[in-house]
């Protein structure tokens, strides 16, 4: 085998330097992501613990339950979402 080591660049070009961007913020997680993770996640405890024998569970209701509290926490989240980006200036432009 034989291992290839490209020589670095002997000029490389400036980059233009943008204020406030000078390195890439991290994406925040979404909150559809996380509360979807959260329904899959409980949807899967609810299925073992009903398997379990531990609580007989009616299927509908727990599909209901789960829609309602997740539809809740995605309106909460996105309004605290939107409100946390509200904070900025705006710069006229629809």
């Amino acid at each position: 085998m034989s291992s290839f080591d490209p020589s670095p660049e002997p000029n490389p070009a400036p980059k233009p330097s943008v204020p406030g961007m000078d390195e890439p913020a991290e994406a925040p997680a979404r909150v559809g992501t996380i509360v979807w993770g959260l329904v899959v996640l409980a949807l899967a405890v609810l299925i073992v613990i009903s398997q379990l024998g531990i609580v007989v569970l009616n299927g509908t209701y727990v599909l209901i339950g789960l829609m309602i509290g997740a539809g809740a926490a995605l309106v909460v989240g996105g309004l605290l979402s939107a409100r946390k980006r509200d904070n900025s200036t705006t710069n006229g432009k629809s």
